[in-house]
C-alpha cells in the first residue's frame, strides 16, 4: 500500500488456496456453483497521487475512528444492526411500527445517546454526540436541516420544471410531482430498480467466509420487474449500490437550475442582460456549476483512499459481525469466548442480537429452501449486497466524501436560504409522490442539500458497509477538499465576487 507500485500490488496473495486446475477452493455452494473468481483491492494506490488544484490527497486528514471498546462504537454497532433489521419498513410507516420503536428504545438505552458529552471526550467526539433518539432523527445525520421534514431529501425524490413549461403554462406530465428531472431536452427518472424485498446476504457462515476471502459475489442480487420511488432503507441501499458517483448532486444541480433557484447573491452578472450586458455562462453560469460539481468528486476520492489504506485501515461492519458471531457461538457452546474486547458490546447488544438470530433463521428458510446454514446460531450482520463490503477498508467513506465535496460546491453557487415551493414524500401504498400541504414546514435549499449528502452517506450504513463516523467525518473531509478548490479558483478570475457558504457545522465562510 505504501509503495503504490502496481507490480507489488499485483503480486499480493488474494483469495483461498487453488486446486490443481488453478481454481479457488471456496467453501460455499454459492461460490462453487457459480465458479466465482476473486475481487481485487479497489484503487489501493489512489491516495498517493497528486493534484495541481486543491489540496493533495495526503495533506488532509480525518481524526482516529472510535476504538472497539468505546461507547460510541457500541452505539454505531447497534445502529448498523438495527438498520439491517428494518430495511423493509416504509419511511412513512415508521411512526406506527413496533420494530422502529424497538430500535429507538435500544439506542436510547446506550450511553452514547442517553448521556451528554463526558469529561475527557475529544473535540471530535463532542461534535459527533447526537443526543436522545426519536422518530424525527432516527437513522439521520446531524448537519443543519437533516432532521427537518421528511427523511428523504427533496433532491432525491422530486423532479424539476420541464422544457417548455413556461410557454405551456400548465403542469407537464413530466413535472416535479412525477420525479422526472430535466436533463437538457431529455429527462432523468428518480425511480430505482426494485431489489427483492426481505432478502439479505452473507448470513451463512460459508458464504460469509468466502466473501472475506474475496469471493466475487457481485451482481448476484435479485430484482423485481419495474422501478419505484424510494420508500425504505433497502431502496436507499439499492440507490448507493450502483450510483454513478456524483449522480445525486448532478441531479440536484439540474433541479436547481431548471427551477430557476436564485444564485448566491455574492456572484456577478445576476442583473437583467440590459443592465449587465453580459450573461453568466462560462463563468458562474450553468457550465461552470455543472462541471465543478462533478470535478471535485475524484479529488475527494483520492483523499479518502489515503485515509483508508495508508492511515486507518478500519474494519467493516460485516467484519465486526464475524467477531460477534464467533464470540457468541463460543459462549453458547461452553467454550472460552475468543474476543474479550467485545464482551461489553455483545452484552449491550444482547436484545438486538436475539432478533438478528431470528431474522437470519427466517432468511435461510425463505431463500435457501430450508437448507440449514453451517453454524446453528447466526449473529452475522445481514448485508444488503451479496458481495458484502467493497474491497477496501472502512474509514473514511467514498460516498460520503464525494457527498461532502459536491454539496459544498452547490452551496457555494446557490442561495441556500431559498425556501422550496413544494415539499413531497413517498406514499408507501401507491409508492408515488404526494405533496405535503397544510403545513408551515419550510425546507431551504441549504438544509435539503445537507440532507441529501447525509442520505447518500448514511445509505451505505443502511446497506451494512459503513459506520456513522465513516460517513460524518468523510463529509467534513469532502467539504475541506471543495473549499480548497474554490479558494484556488477564486484567484484565477478577474470578476469582483465572493463565494459564501454554510458549512456542515453551521458556520458561514466567505471565499
Amino acid at each position: 500500500m505504501a509503495s503504490g507500485d502496481e507490480l507489488v500490488i499485483a503480486n499480493l496473495a488474494l483469495g483461498p488456496e487453488r486446486d490443481s486446475k488453478g481454481k479457488p477452493k471456496w467453501r460455499s455452494d454459492l461460490a462453487k456453483d457459480n465458479n466465482v473468481e476473486v475481487r481485487g483491492w479497489e484503487s489501493m494506490a489512489a491516495g498517493l497521487t497528486f493534484d495541481l488544484q486543491g489540496p493533495d490527497a495526503q495533506s488532509v486528514a480525518i481524526p482516529p475512528a472510535p476504538s472497539l471498546t468505546s461507547s460510541e462504537f457500541i452505539a454505531e454497532a447497534a445502529e448498523v444492526y438495527l438498520m439491517a433489521l428494518n430495511r423493509d419498513v416504509p419511511f412513512s410507516s415508521w411512526s406506527g411500527s413496533a420494530d422502529i420503536q424497538f430500535a429507538i428504545d435500544q439506542l436510547n438505552n446506550l450511553v452514547w445517546f442517553s448521556k451528554p458529552a463526558q469529561v475527557g471526550d475529544t473535540p471530535e467526539e463532542i461534535r459527533r454526540r447526537r443526543g436522545p433518539v426519536n422518530i424525527g432523527n432516527l437513522f439521520r445525520g446531524i448537519t443543519p436541516g437533516s432532521d427537518v421534514g421528511p427523511l428523504l431529501s427533496q433532491f432525491l425524490i422530486a423532479g424539476s420544471s420541464q422544457l417548455g413549461s413556461r410557454q405551456l403554462q400548465t403542469v407537464n406530465d413530466d413535472d416535479e410531482e412525477n420525479g422526472i428531472v430535466r436533463y437538457g431536452s431529455i429527462t432523468i427518472d428518480q425511480r430505482v430498480r426494485i431489489a427483492t424485498e426481505d432478502k439479505d446476504y452473507l448470513i451463512d457462515m460459508d458464504e460469509f467466509l468466502d466473501a472475506q476471502d474475496g469471493a466475487d459475489f457481485r451482481n448476484m442480487e435479485t430484482y423485481e420487474p419495474g422501478k419505484k420511488r424510494i420508500k425504505n432503507m433497502r431502496d436507499l441501499a439499492t440507490w448507493v449500490h450502483y450510483d454513478a458517483l456524483y449522480e445525486a448532486y448532478l441531479n440536484a444541480c439540474l433541479i436547481l437550475l431548471a427551477n430557476g433557484v436564485p444564485k448566491d447573491p455574492n456572484l456577478p452578472f445576476q442583473a437583467k442582460d440590459k443592465f449587465d450586458k453580459h450573461q453568466n455562462f462560462v463563468n458562474f453560469g450553468d457550465p461552470h456549476i455543472l462541471s465543478l460539481v462533478t470535478e471535485v468528486a475524484t479529488r475527494a476520492l483520492k483523499a479518502v483512499r489515503f485515509q483508508k489504506y495508508n492511515v486507518h485501515r478500519r474494519l467493516r461492519p460485516e467484519a465486526l459481525g464475524g467477531l460477534i458471531n464467533a464470540h457468541k457461538n463460543a459462549k453458547l457452546e461452553g467454550r472460552e469466548a475468543p474476543f474479550p474486547e467485545i464482551e461489553e458490546l455483545v452484552q449491550k447488544l444482547d436484545d438486538i442480537l436475539c432478533k438478528v438470530e431470528e431474522h437470519n433463521d427466517k432468511q435461510v428458510e425463505k431463500h435457501k429452501k430450508c437448507k440449514k446454514h453451517k453454524n446453528k446460531h447466526s449473529f452475522l450482520l445481514p448485508m444488503a449486497f451479496p458481495e458484502g463490503s467493497p474491497m477496501h477498508p472502512s474509514y473514511g467513506a467514498g460516498h460520503a466524501v464525494v457527498a461532502g465535496a459536491c454539496v459544498t460546491i452547490l452551496k457555494a453557487f446557490f442561495d441556500t436560504n431559498h425556501v422550496l415551493e413544494k415539499v413531497f414524500e413517498v406514499d408507501d401504498v401507491k409508492v408515488e409522490l404526494k405533496e405535503l400541504t397544510g403545513t408551515s414546514l419550510s425546507l431551504t435549499v441549504g438544509g435539503e442539500l445537507n440532507k441529501l449528502a447525509e442520505n447518500i452517506a448514511i445509505a451505505r450504513n443502511m446497506a451494512g458497509v459503513h459506520w456513522f463516523t465513516d460517513s460524518f467525518e468523510s463529509l467534513l473531509l469532502g467539504e475541506e477538499i471543495a473549499i480548497g478548490i474554490l479558494e484556488e479558483q477564486k484567484l484565477t478570475y478577474g470578476e469582483n465576487f465572493a463565494w459564501s457558504l454554510d458549512k456542515f457545522d453551521g458556520t458561514t465562510i466567505r471565499i
